[in-house]
């Protein structure tokens, strides 16, 4: 027997505006899962294929759950009590959810060999994000058994129900990217989309004059959450942070003591750029790549041309600048923000031009030709496949001009064969005629020099002579001496194949490896105690 509708579930018009904004959230909590994994596992279309998966898998089971549950139990209350527990349980993430990320991750690093980021990841959207969107699964099924009347408009009331959560899921895709998370970050984010679940669940019960101690406890929890829920440090491992905030393509933090200012972006570890507050070399990659000019016969530095793609904060530029002189240098970087920061805080000159834009799509709109382009564009796990393959490197030989150098920064340095960058140089090496290799000390960068000109190390031996700081100098005779001819292969990737996260996943478990093999000793022999106490 149809039950009778009482209060706000009298107009249909309700029932769609919960579909509506149950589909807004649903696309919200997916596109802040992914900021609030970044920090962690990076945002690598790895991860972003975990969280959609997830978040598949926990739909399909919520739409199972909620049409069977609707058949047995048509009644409404059930449906408004299961978004007002999605509500609370969202609210809650930016409060716990980093802990428990980092729970995962310190319980998995002891006990998983390999694909760490792939099961961590996995873990993490399993115990934070499943649950919610599981009882959000449940809208849809549920609505369409209170909302149809009669089998002779049960297509019309189901086909707008579609609609409604539709063109819920598409805003809810656009709002968070380009306002809220750039404008008040990921955890008000989540605040704001539980914050709408609740007043849905609080309307309903309030016109229905029931759930009152569901309303009072979820109002107070709320309440709660909305003053835990938001903290200074996103990534909470890191303190005295100088600046903190999140962009449309990244979380981002600038830290900084008396010797220099750095730049993270989504990465458990690493530094992206770095500002020298005294005027120095850096001792990273920045340095080993300012050999690129050098490399160049017969042409001044104060008269070369040079772009670097993945601008950064524009250390590279810097340094250059100030051992080379006034270069001609711009850059590319897709990222605005990040290069507001290099105004402020990196002290980037005004006079070096920076184009918001992706590498790749720069290059195809320029016919600007040049003596050195900088490939700095490849972060972690993070590299853009559309930058990596033949057909990148072909476009960036385009560009330059006779005998240029292209210096490319791999920052992943694996041992075993067949690793990342033994694909990149080998993809480089189908292009260019010679490429010439180091490794960054104390670091897992190394770079790569590639040109047409087999003469680069004389040109740079010769050139050397040129110069007189004796810091770079020195810092250019030890790249020099430590250069090595690279034996191509072929491991090529094009744009039609070029597995570049896989590739990257297994450099970054030999590293994890490396780095907890003396902590793993310990807990073996002495257990999580013996841990403990070595921590």
């Amino acid at each position: 027997m149809e039950q009778e509708k009482k209060g706000v579930l009298k107009n249909k018009l309700f029932l769609y505006l919960t579909e509506f904004f149950a589909g807004m959230s649903v696309m919200a909590v997916e596109l802040g899962a992914s900021r609030l994994l970044a920090p962690y596992f990076s945002s690598s279309q790895i991860v972003w294929t975990i969280i959609i998966g997830t978040i598949m898998i926990a739909m399909a089971l919520g739409n199972i759950y909620g049409g069977r549950t609707a058949d047995k139990q048509p009644n409404p209350d059930k449906l408004y009590g299961r978004i007002l527990i999605a509500a609370i349980w969202i609210a809650m993430i930016p409060v716990v959810g980093k802990y428990i990320i980092i729970g995962i991750s310190a319980v998995l690093i002891f006990t998983v060999n390999s694909n760490f980021l792939v099961v961590a990841a996995f873990a993490a959207c399993m115990v934070i994000f499943v649950f919610p969107l599981f009882l959000l699964g449940t809208v849809t099924p549920s609505l369409v058994k209170y909302s149809v009347d009669s089998l002779e408009d049960n297509g019309k009331t189901v086909g707008n129900l579609g609609a409604f959560n539709t063109i819920g899921s598409i805003i809810g895709t656009f709002v968070p990217t380009f306002v809220t998370i750039p404008a008040v970050g990921t955890s008000i984010t989540f605040l704001i989309f539980a914050g709408i679940l609740l007043a849905l669940s609080v309307i309903y019960f309030v016109s229905e004059h029931k759930g009152k101690k569901k309303v009072i406890v979820s109002a107070v929890l709320f309440v709660l959450c909305c003053g835990l829920g938001y903290s200074d440090s996103f990534a909470f491992w890191q303190s005295d942070l100088t600046y903190e905030g999140e962009s449309i393509y990244n979380y981002l933090q600038v830290y900084e003591n008396e010797h220099e200012v750095a730049l993270s972006t989504n990465v458990l570890f690493g530094v992206q750029s770095v500002y020298m507050k005294q005027d120095e070399l850096t001792g990273l990659y920045y340095d080993y790549a300012m050999a690129a000019p050098l490399m160049l016969q017969g042409k001044k530095t104060s008269d070369m041309d040079v772009l670097i793609l993945g601008m950064g904060t524009g250390t590279y530029a810097t340094q250059c600048k100030k051992y080379f002189g006034d270069m001609n240098i711009e850059g590319v970087e897709i990222d605005e923000k990040i290069t507001k920061l290099s105004r402020k805080y990196f002290s980037l000159s005004d006079e070096v031009p920076v184009t918001t834009y992706d590498g790749r799509a720069f290059l195809n709109a320029t016919d600007k030709k040049y003596d050195v382009i900088m490939v700095d564009a490849y972060q972690d796990i993070t590299i853009p496949f559309q930058m990596s393959s033949v057909e990148f490197f072909q476009l960036v030989k385009q560009h330059l001009n006779k005998n240029g150098v292209m210096v490319v920064n791999m920052n992943m340095r694996g041992s075993k064969e067949g690793n990342i960058n033994q694909y990149l140089a080998d993809t480089i090496g189908k292009v260019f005629g010679t490429e010439y290799v180091v490794d960054v000390n104390s670091s897992t960068n190394r770079e790569l020099f590639a040109s047409d000109d087999p003469q680069m190390l004389t040109n740079l031996s010769d050139n050397l002579s040129g110069i007189t700081d004796f810091e770079l100098k020195s810092m250019m005779s030890g790249v020099l001496d430590n250069l090595t001819k690279y034996e191509k292969g072929n491991h090529i990737l094009t744009d039609d194949k070029a597995p570049v996260e896989l590739l990257g996943m297994r450099v970054i478990d030999e590293l994890i490896r490396d780095e907890v093999a003396y902590y793993k000793q310990i807990y073996q022999k002495e257990g999580i105690k013996g841990l403990i106490e070595s921590l």
